[in-house]
C-alpha cells in the first residue's frame, strides 16, 4: 500500500480453526465477484489467500482482513496478521509475488503483530471507492455463512480442475512448441552443415586461387627486372651510338669547322636533328619506364624562360607545315623560374609538336602568363591551335600510353602515342598539372601550369668557366671521345684519351692530369675496376675521377665508386655542364661522398650555330 492511500475495512476474519480457511477463502470469492474480479485473477487471489491460511494455521491471534484500498489504483486485499514466531514458507512467497499484482510480507521486530498482504489491481469502477466497499460489504452481509462446507469444497475441487485442464492444455502446446524447435534445429544443424561444407569448398578455392595470385605475382615482378634491365641495356647501347651521331654533327656545323658545302651542311643538319629526335624518343620510352616504377625524379634548377623559349623556336620551326604559322612569343611575362629544364623541354616539345603535327592550316600560338604570388606563384604556358580537334569521347583516352585516335587524319604522320600521357607525367612529377580541351575541326587547347619556385628549391649558383691544364677521358667509344675532344678543347691545355681500359692506369700515371673523366661500360676492366686500380696506384691515388656514363644514375653502384667528385649523364653533356663541372674541382668532397650533377640541358638542334 503506497503512502496517502485510503483503506476501507471490508470484513475481519478470524482463523483460530480448520473450517476457518474455508470462510476465510469463501468471503474472498464473494468479495471478488462483488468488487468486479472474476476469471484468473478471482481464482489466482482466492487460490493464494487460502494457501497462506493454510500455511499459517495456529499461529497466535491469526487474523485476516479483508480491504479495498484506493491508492495508486484500487485493489482488493488481504491482510494476514499474527504474533509470535510464524513465518510462510519462501515457496508460498514466491508463488504469491508470481500470481498477484502485490504481496508483501512486513515482519515486526518487537512485540507487534507479522504482518502479509495480498492483493489484486481492480478494474476502473463506475462508483466511488467508498460506494463499491459498500456493495462489497452488503455483499458479504448477505452471504450464506452456514451454506454446506460440502458445497464450497465442490466448487474449489471445480476450480481446481479447471487449472489443471489449463495446465495440461498448456503442456500439449508446450510439447508442439518443443516438437516444432527440434525439427526447425534439426533443419539448421543441416544448413549449417551443407553451408560448412561449401564454404570449405570456397576456402579451397580461395587458397588456390591465392596460391595462383603468388605465382603470377612473382612473374611479373621477375617481368618486371627482366624489363629494368631491358631498360637499362637499352639506356647504354642506343644513347651511346646516338650521342656520338649528334656531337659529331654538331663538329661539322660548328662554324670552326672546315666549311661545308649548302648542300652537305643541309645533309648534316638532317642527319642533326634526326639524331636529336632518336635520342629524345628513346629518352621518352625510358622515363616512361622509370616514371612507371617512381624513380624518375626532377633535378631544380633555375631556368631562363626567355632561353628556353628561343630553343624551342629553333628546334620546332623547321617542323611546321606549309601555310601553318608557329608563333612562339620572343618574350615572357615571367623572367625565371625554379624547375628541371630538361623536362619541361620535353613536355612543351611534346604538346607542340602534336599540335604542329595535326594543323594542316592557320596557326599553333604559345603563351606565356605567371599567376599568384610567393610560394603561389605559378607559370602557365597554353598552346592552341586551329587542327583538326579530338572527338570528345577520346579527350581523356589521348592520356592512355600508345592510344591514338583512328582517322583519315593519322594517314602519313607516324607517332607512338606517347608524347601526351609522358607530358602529362612529367608535368605531374614538376607539381603542376596538364589539361587538354578540344573540339572536332576547331582545334585544341593544352594547358600547362607548374609551380615558378617549388618550396624545396634553392637559387641555383652562379656558373663560370675556368680552364683546366690536362685531361684524360677513358672510353672505348671513338664517336663519343671525338665529340668530347670537341667539348673539351677550350676547356684543358691538352686532352688525352684512351680507349683500351687496360692501359687507363698506365696512361694516368704518365700524364699526371687534374681530372679523369671515366666511362663504366667497358670491355676488359670496367670503370668500377679502374677506378679502383686508379685509387690503388700512389702516383694516381690522388687524381680526381668523374664518371661519363650512358647508364641512368639509379643503375650506377655507387658504393662501388667513392671517392669521384660526379657522376655525368652522356646524354645530357654539354659544354656548358663540362665547363660548371671542371670549375667545380676546386672544391674537395668529404671523404666517401658522390655527388650527382644536375644536368639542365641536353643535346638538341639549337645547340649548334
Amino acid at each position: 500500500m503506497t503512502a496517502g492511500a485510503s483503506v476501507h475495512e471490508l470484513a475481519t476474519v478470524l482463523l483460530p480453526e480448520e473450517g476457518d480457511v474455508i470462510t476465510l477463502r469463501r468471503c474472498t470469492q464473494t468479495a471478488c465477484r462483488a468488487a468486479g474480479l472474476t476469471g484468473s485473477p478471482l481464482v489466482r487471489l482466492t487460490t493464494v489467500v487460502s494457501e497462506a491460511g493454510e500455511h499459517l494455521k495456529g499461529a497466535a491471534d491469526l487474523t485476516a482482513h479483508l480491504c479495498l484500498e484506493d491508492g495508486d489504483g484500487l485493489r482488493l486485499a488481504v491482510h494476514f496478521t499474527w504474533r509470535e514466531e510464524h513465518r510462510p514458507p519462501p515457496t508460498l512467497l514466491t508463488a504469491a509475488s508470481r500470481l498477484l499484482d502485490d504481496s508483501r510480507l512486513l515482519l515486526s521486530d518487537g512485540n507487534g503483530p507479522h504482518r502479509l498482504v495480498l492483493a489484486q489491481r481492480l478494474a476502473a469502477p463506475s462508483a466511488s471507492a467508498a460506494e463499491l466497499a459498500d456493495e462489497v460489504r452488503g455483499a458479504l452481509t448477505g452471504a450464506d455463512t452456514a451454506a454446506d462446507l460440502i458445497e464450497a469444497l465442490r466448487t474449489q475441487n471445480r476450480q481446481l480442475l479447471a487449472a489443471l485442464e489449463e495446465s495440461e492444455r498448456q503442456q500439449e502446446e508446450l510439447q508442439r512448441l518443443n516438437a516444432e524447435l527440434e525439427e526447425t534445429n534439426a533443419g539448421v544443424l543441416a544448413l549449417y552443415s551443407e553451408l560448412a561444407s561449401e564454404l570449405e569448398e570456397t576456402n579451397s578455392g580461395v587458397v588456390a586461387l591465392y596460391a595462383e595470385l603468388e605465382d603470377k605475382t612473382r612473374q611479373l615482378e621477375l617481368a618486371d627486372e627482366y624489363k629494368t634491365r631491358f631498360w637499362a641495356n637499352v639506356s647504354h647501347e642506343l644513347r651511346s651510338p646516338v650521342n656520338s651521331v649528334i656531337a659529331l654533327a654538331q663538329l661539322l656545323l660548328d662554324t670552326a669547322a672546315d666549311p661545308l658545302s649548302g648542300e652537305q651542311r643541309q645533309q648534316v643538319a638532317m642527319v642533326h636533328a634526326s639524331g636529336s629526335t632518336l635520342l629524345a624518343l628513346v629518352d621518352e620510352l625510358l622515363d616512361v619506364a622509370k616514371a612507371e616504377s617512381g624513380r624518375l625524379e626532377p633535378h631544380l634548377a633555375e631556368v631562363d624562360v626567355r632561353s628556353l623559349l628561343h630553343q624551342l623556336r629553333g628546334m620546332l620551326q623547321s617542323t611546321a607545315q606549309p601555310g601553318v604559322d608557329l608563333r612562339i612569343p620572343d618574350e615572357a611575362p615571367v623572367g625565371t623560374l625554379v624547375t628541371d629544364e630538361v623536362m619541361l623541354t620535353r613536355v612543351l616539345r611534346n604538346v607542340l609538336s602534336n599540335a604542329l603535327k595535326f594543323t594542316n592550316d592557320g596557326s599553333v600560338v604559345l603563351d606565356v602568363t605567371g599567376t599568384g604570388r610567393g610560394d603561389d606563384a605559378r607559370v602557365v604556358f597554353r598552346v592552341e591551335d586551329t587542327g583538326v580537334g579530338i572527338p570528345a569521347p577520346d579527350i581523356e583516352r589521348v592520356f592512355e600510353e600508345f592510344y591514338q585516335v583512328r582517322g583519315p587524319h593519322q594517314r602519313g604522320r607516324p607517332g607512338t602515342g606517347l608524347g601526351l600521357p609522358y607530358a602529362r607525367k612529367l608535368t605531374e612529377l614538376l607539381g603542376g598539372t596538364l589539361t587538354l580541351d578540344s573540339e572536332v575541326d576547331r582545334g585544341t587547347r593544352v594547358t600547362i601550369g607548374i609551380p615558378a619556385r617549388p618550396a624545396a628549391a634553392g637559387p641555383r649558383a652562379a656558373t663560370g668557366r675556368g680552364p683546366v691544364r690536362s685531361v684524360v677521358v677513358v672510353d672505348d667509344d671513338h664517336s663519343f671521345v671525338t665529340a668530347f675532344r670537341a667539348m673539351a678543347k677550350d676547356l684543358a691545355e691538352t686532352v688525352t684519351t684512351v680507349t683500351d681500359s687496360a692501359e687507363a692506369v698506365a696512361a694516368v700515371a704518365r700524364a699526371r692530369p687534374d681530372v679523369v673523366f671515366l666511362d663504366l661500360t667497358m670491355p676488359g676492366p670496367d670503370g668500377y675496376e679502374v677506378r679502383r686500380l686508379l685509387a690503388a696506384t700512389p702516383s694516381t691515388a690522388g687524381v680526381p675521377v668523374i664518371v661519363l656514363t650512358a647508364l641512368e644514375t639509379d643503375a650506377v653502384d655507387l658504393t662501388r665508386l667513392a671517392g669521384i667528385r660526379t657522376v655525368l649523364n652522356k646524354s645530357r653533356l654539354t659544354a656548358s655542364v663540362l665547363a660548371d663541372t671542371l670549375r667545380g674541382l676546386g672544391t674537395v668532397p668529404p671523404t666517401g661522398q658522390t655527388s650527382v650533377a644536375d644536368q639542365s640541358k641536353s643535346f638538341t638542334a639549337e645547340e649548334h650555330p
